[in-house]
């Protein structure tokens, strides 16, 4: 078989079939091809596209090129979940004590953030010693011991997708609906769930801006894990603004033990609520001996568990067992805590209609809380509470967030992008500089916090469902 050929059929616009594709991704993976030539194929994928047959066999093919996890004789069932990535992203931190907290085990392995996306290992590090570099058998121990492990991806894990990823991000080829599935659903597949929620943000902090292509994206991601035998759940999740109030490592840190603390109703609380329940309905329908979990029966167990204060506990044990310091979760003052802040008021009276999100992150970026080289030092103390939201009435002068940061020249890079407004002049000429927030006189209805739900169990037809 060879590789020209390989390239020629999908640069021609041909459906490669599995063997190909196959071939080419191990061969490349064992560092036999060089990266011109995989280069090459993924600007023909870029350009050309895939089937949902081609996206399937690339998917498997690079879960294939490295371990592949098993949990079965440790788990009757391992459910997992993934989030596309946004601003204000806590959900992990939260979602995993909870849905542990009542009886399911839960093995989630994470990663860094990159540019206005926060990455969970990121996050959880704001707390003193925690060890996210666990093996597979320390792993397992502590998921017997806890019936919860969070740990950092494993580089043994579809290594193809990390040789691939790392040309992606030089060659133009990072937005790619077959290439983003397969970048995923490799990692997922390879960790060895066999139900996987699926997170896939849209909106203005989303890597996807779009409904359409979010809904693609999904319908993707569920097709591959339907055809690899996984039971699948995708929510389209909105991002036109954080998803917490918090945006920042140890803030987010702290909003997520408040959280857990059954505090009044949030948009993060709820999105969590969503995504846990999709968890254990699909963890107890495979349990014989409970039967499907209905929405609203998985509702009230996961609110009973935040309020009696299991899920919070939880996070501790979690905490305490990776070497992390606990009292950092009942004392938040404990936590990194930056030495300046400064309230960035609204330029003017009337409805906080929409917001820039991206903005947001890229102000956290300047601030240290995130990263643009995956070398970069990060400040876990930085970042930005919001003190509205989409809907909220406000007047002139207002608190519409709050900058917290360590450095003065950082500070004021941050402000530089949050303090725009109506009329307002840059230092660098005459031109206008607009503030991230739109505020109206008229009020416009906020997005819905889930768009759409797609689900398929392995072998049946995905649906999809709009969610009001």
């Amino acid at each position: 078989m060879q590789i020209t050929d390989i390239l020629a059929r999908k640069r021609d616009g041909h459906p490669l079939s599995d063997g190909e594709i196959s071939h080419f991704v191990q061969a490349y993976a064992r560092g036999e091809l060089p990266d011109y030539q995989a280069a090459a194929f993924l600007m023909a994928v870029f350009l050309r596209g895939m089937s949902s047959a081609e996206t399937t066999a690339l998917t498997l093919a690079m879960a294939a090129s490295g371990a592949q996890l098993d949990w079965s004789d440790l788990l009757p069932y391992a459910v997992d979940k993934h989030s596309s990535g946004g601003l204000g992203d806590t959900t992990t931190l939260v979602v995993l004590p909870l849905v542990a907290a009542c009886g399911v085990p839960v093995v989630k392995m994470s990663g860094r953030g990159l540019g206005h996306s926060g990455g969970t290992l990121d996050k959880i590090e704001a707390i003193s010693g925690f060890r996210h570099q666990l093996s597979e058998a320390e792993m397992r121990a502590q998921v017997e011991d806890i019936g919860l492990a969070l740990a950092g991806q494993s580089a043994a894990l579809a290594p193809a997708d990390g040789k691939f990823y790392a040309l992606r991000d030089v060659t133009a080829t990072v937005n790619s609906i077959p290439l983003i599935a397969a970048s995923i659903m490799s990692k997922k597949l390879a960790g060895g769930a066999q139900g996987i929620v699926l997170d896939v943000k849209v909106g203005s902090g989303a890597f996807t801006a779009e409904l359409p292509e979010a809904r693609q994206l999904a319908r993707e991601m569920v097709a591959v894990g339907r055809a690899a035998g996984r039971d699948m759940v995708a929510l389209i999740a909105d991002m036109n603004q954080p998803l917490g109030r918090a945006v920042g490592n140890a803030l987010e840190v702290a909003e997520a033990c408040r959280t857990l603390c059954h505090n009044p109703p949030t948009r993060l609380r709820e999105h969590c609520l969503i995504v846990a329940s999709a968890m254990l309905q699909l963890a107890r329908a495979a349990d014989p001996q409970i039967g499907t979990s209905w929405p609203q029966e998985a509702r009230r167990e996961l609110e009973a568990r935040l309020a009696d204060g299991s899920a919070f506990a939880k996070f501790q044990q979690l905490v305490a067992a990776q070497g992390g310091d606990p009292r950092q979760l009942e004392d938040m003052h404990r936590l990194p805590q930056p030495r300046l802040q400064e309230v960035i008021p609204a330029h003017r009276s009337g409805y906080l209609n929409a917001i820039d999100a991206t903005a947001l992150g890229r102000a956290c970026t300047a601030l240290g809380a995130g990263r643009l080289r995956k070398e970069d030092d990060i400040d876990p103390a930085v970042g930005l509470v919001m003190r509205a939201e989409l809907g909220d009435a406000l007047e002139r002068g207002a608190p519409l967030l709050t900058i917290y940061a360590n450095d003065e020249g950082r500070l004021a890079a941050a402000r530089h992008l949050l303090a725009g407004g109506e009329g307002s002049v840059s230092r660098q000429g005459d031109a206008r500089r607009l503030s991230p927030f739109r505020i109206d006189e008229d009020r416009c209805e906020p997005p819905p916090l889930i768009h759409e739900t797609i689900a398929g169990v392995a072998g049946n037809s995905a649906t999809g469902n709009a969610t009001q």
